[in-house]
């Protein structure tokens, strides 16, 4: 299985500055994902960098990094031209793992990229697992997903989906999906994307992904028993991490 890990990574953050280079016990944690995602299996690892300084942090730490432009819409983008500048064919296949996630499970990269390999009618590949709470069902900050029988995403949504008409006040069965915000993709794909109209349904969502399923590419699901550790979006959550790592 053959794969390359691209962790694109943005100095600018609203709510935590300079959030890549955020120390978790003596490392970037840039290169803290990085190191950990390495058990995946992966071709390669490479961060896709919007400044010059993560550049410098992932070297070094011995992190492959590529400067990418600062003016991308989107990660899908800095993604595209990092697929250029190393010089990916559009048949390779790309994981997508955030900068922030440096508790993501090797083996979920892994099982990400191997169902892309295995789906040939889908050009996208994520990660989804069971919602086990009312609370999160309903909470629009928790992306559900809905697939099909051959594990092909329907339609994914902030909203509870699907709503259990009769019992609204209850899971529905079998239990509903939460989505992980991690991505495999063809390279060809996502030299296309970048082109391709944004959907209604993304405007209205806030989800990029649906714009995907609004031009007919399909995206394949791998639903896994548990739920990755907590992405970094705060200082709160900064500090609940750097607790995991012993900091």
């Amino acid at each position: 299985m053959s794969f390359t890990i691209l962790i694109p990574a943005r100095l600018a953050s609203t709510r935590l500055p300079n959030k890549p280079l955020a120390d978790i016990a003596g490392m970037p944690m840039v290169v803290r994902v990085a190191q950990r995602v390495a058990y995946a299996g992966a071709h390669r690892v490479v961060v896709a960098a919007d400044s010059p300084q993560i550049v410098q942090a992932c070297q070094a730490h011995d992190v492959p990094a590529v400067l990418t432009r600062v003016d991308h819409n989107s990660g899908s983008d800095r993604l595209a031209e990092a697929c250029d500048l190393l010089g990916l064919q559009d048949i390779d296949i790309v994981v997508n793992v955030q900068g922030d996630e440096p508790l993501m499970p090797p083996e979920l990269v892994s099982a990400v990229a191997k169902l892309l390999i295995d789906t040939p009618q889908a050009s996208i590949s994520t990660a989804a697992h069971a919602i086990d709470s009312l609370a999160d069902f309903q909470n629009p900050n928790v992306v559900k997903v809905v697939c099909d029988q051959a594990g092909l995403a329907h339609y994914f949504s902030r909203a509870p989906i699907p709503y259990p008409r009769d019992t609204p006040d209850h899971l529905p069965h079998p239990a509903p999906l939460r989505h992980i915000g991690i991505y495999g993709y063809r390279v060809g794909f996502l030299r296309q994307f970048p082109k391709l109209a944004q959907a209604p349904t993304e405007l209205a969502e806030s989800l990029e992904q649906l714009r995907a399923m609004w031009h007919g590419y399909r995206i394949a699901v791998h639903v896994t028993a548990h739920a990755p550790g907590p992405g970094v979006d705060t200082p709160a959550d900064l500090a609940r991490v750097r607790q995991v790592f012993g900091a």
